[in-house]
């Protein structure tokens, strides 16, 4: 091993002395790389600009709009199939007769479940000329009827018929009842013949589901409810390519996405085109290296061997610092600044994926508490269903009368020995049901209490506390704001602290309580209607806390209501729902021994939101 060490300190010296001999060949080692270099990278550009890239892009881009227009049909054939069924019953003289004059013989004989099932829809309803519903009806398969039938029916009141039909006797469009979503076919009630004046609307909606979705495109497809747009939206990774298709409602705006993923084989076959390009590339310059071996190694063998100690040191201590500059022009020093931004880039991912490992644990732990709790609170519904569905097992009409027959003198021995006998077998029935009943009404006991347990045991894991570091608020401010000044389409001015100030934290919970913060900021801004505003950061040290207040231009708040803001379900915004945002945040700083208030001169005068933190102690700061 010495042998080696020696024998290497023994080279380092010779290209030392190589490399300060006025005869050094670096210049001509310089222009030989550099003429290798420019035709290499002549080539490899020319054959991908020529063949490679742009042709398999092409061919990629064909595949995607494939994808989408057959998932537009499919989306368009399953609701036209709803609009041909409905256009049976639009031109129905029953339907025709049954508006002028409604029957209940004619809603239990169209209108029943099995008269739905072999249509093949959901839900059905009658609308008149005035928009008053005659009936609507709902057929579900999650016991969620009387849900679904409500925000059908609100779905009814929104809807413009005259305008949805566009001078036509059908139409079909797609709805959002909550979280279900259905294609919804409507058509005019016409004598069968298509005369009379139409007395008004049928209407038929058949659910969809991602299973169904999946089984039209033939592919692993879902309906995505939560992040919705008006366009096509496409997202590339290096193997697959993620499309979401709008499904477009009544108003020709989406109420839903079909979203699905397809592997990215023309990229990777491209990829292995560029590769077999770069190998060749690769042995043409390996032959050259030979010849040019011993040049390199007196010009980049020291240089090369200062950044593998610093990657040693790297990934020894886990620090990604920068390598010290060496003021170099040439390769060697654009190395160096290119290792640097590399560190730097690394720097940002790992933060990145810490941020995104932190709200995917959260959002894992958050699904599978639901689940639990889901699961023990279904016996609960099954008592509570059959309780109500489940008929008394005694007509109390038939025993009051039985009782006050009992009381008569002249009652016959015969008749009251009968009526005897049926009050004792009335009471032993009702005894029965009240022991069945109790024994159910355990169960759910049992059940809620394992309910209460599950939600227990996630409160106590919420409290346990995350591990502080040091961190720079200057710092997660100006990148928090950097990304709410382009997550929306006002104007918003933002000032923040431009020197450091270091606070005891968790880094990942700290930016995300900012970011939170900042974007509750814009939404006040946004609801003032100016379309433009100015969100201003302060940093003071008072004490052993550090003090950071952010104050907005919005529309403010009553101070009288400031303490309900961090409510669990309460919301400031009438079109949001849940209210856990600024829940979250104060139960965050909490657990970072911290705290947060929020602070308003009262409507329209803006509001300011105050985080304390504990400030980092003078040792800690200077080995920070």
């Amino acid at each position: 091993m010495r042998t080696r060490f020696r024998a290497a300190r023994g080279r380092i010296e010779t290209q030392v002395t190589t490399l300060r001999n006025p005869r050094s060949l670096g210049a001509k080692l310089l222009l030989i790389l550099t003429a290798i270099g420019l035709a290499g990278s002549i080539a490899i550009t020319l054959l991908l600009a020529s063949v490679i890239t742009p042709s398999f892009n092409r061919l990629e881009a064909k595949s995607v709009d494939g994808h989408i227009e057959r998932t537009r049909a499919a989306l368009q054939e399953y609701a036209s199939k709803v609009e041909s069924a409905v256009r049976d019953y639009g031109d129905w003289n029953s339907s025709y007769d049954y508006m002028g004059h409604p029957t209940r013989a004619f809603e239990a004989e169209s209108f029943s479940p099995l008269a739905m099932e072999n249509l093949g829809v959901n839900g059905m309803a009658y609308i008149a000329n005035d928009g008053h519903i005659v009936i609507a009806r709902w057929r579900g398969a999650r016991g969620d009827d009387a849900v679904l039938r409500a925000a059908l029916v609100a779905q009814i009141a929104r809807v413009d018929f005259r305008r949805a039909l566009q001078a036509g006797s059908s139409a079909s469009f797609y709805v959002r009842l909550g979280q279900v979503v259905a294609a919804i076919g409507i058509a005019e009630v016409r004598r069968s013949d298509g005369s009379g004046e139409p007395r008004g609307v049928v209407l038929m909606a058949r659910q969809i589901t991602s299973g169904q979705l999946s089984g039209l495109l033939q592919l692993g497809a879902k309906l995505n409810l939560t992040d919705v747009a008006d366009q096509d939206r496409i997202t590339s990774s290096a193997t697959k390519t993620r499309i979401a298709v709008p499904v477009y409602g009544v108003d020709h705006h989406a109420v839903a996405g079909a979203a699905f993923t397809v592997p990215r084989d023309l990229s990777i076959l491209g990829r292995r085109m560029l590769l077999l390009a770069v190998c060749g590339s690769t042995v043409l310059l390996l032959i050259v290296l030979v010849m040019l071996r011993r040049m390199m190694d007196r010009l980049v063998l020291r240089p090369l061997a200062r950044v593998e100690r610093h990657m040693q040191m790297v990934r020894a201590s886990g620090s990604l610092g920068q390598l010290a500059e060496d003021g170099r022009q040439d390769e060697i020093g654009s190395l160096g600044a290119s290792f640097n931004a590399m560190l730097s880039q690394l720097q940002d991912l790992r933060e990145q994926i810490e941020a995104q490992s932190f709200a995917l644990g959260r959002s894992e732990s958050a699904v599978a508490v639901m689940h639990n709790v889901r699961n023990a609170l279904n016996p609960i519904s099954t008592i509570l269903s059959q309780g109500i569905a489940q008929a008394p097992p005694v007509d109390r009409a038939m025993l009051d009368r039985a009782v006050a027959e009992l009381a008569r003198e002249d009652l016959p021995a015969a008749r009251r020995g009968k009526l005897v006998a049926f009050v004792a077998a009335a009471v032993e029935a009702d005894t029965n049901d009240r022991t069945r009943r109790r024994g159910e009404l355990e169960i759910g006991r049992e059940a809620m209490a394992h309910v209460l347990e599950i939600i227990g045991a996630q409160q106590r894991a919420a409290h346990e506390r995350p591990d502080l570091e040091v961190c720079d608020v200057s710092e997660i401010l100006a990148r928090n704001a950097t990304i709410a000044r382009y997550s929306g389409d006002l104007s918003i001015a933002f000032v923040f602290p431009g020197e450091a100030h270091l606070v005891m934290a968790s880094r990942v919970i700290l930016s995300q309580v900012i970011g939170n913060l900042l974007g509750n900021a814009a939404e006040a801004i946004a609801a003032k209607g100016t379309r433009s505003g100015t969100i201003s950061a302060t940093v003071s040290e008072e004490g052993g806390e550090t003090r950071i207040a952010i104050r907005d231009d919005g529309e403010g708040f009553d101070p009288a209501n400031a303490p309900t803001f961090f409510q669990r379900g309460f919301s400031t915004r009438a079109h949001k729902s849940g209210g856990l945002g600024l829940h979250w945040c104060a139960n965050a700083m909490g657990a970072m021994q911290g705290a947060l208030r929020l602070e308003s001169e009262g409507r329209g005068r803006g509001a300011i939101a105050v985080l304390t933190l504990a400030r980092v102690d003078a040792e800690v700061r200077v080995a920070a």
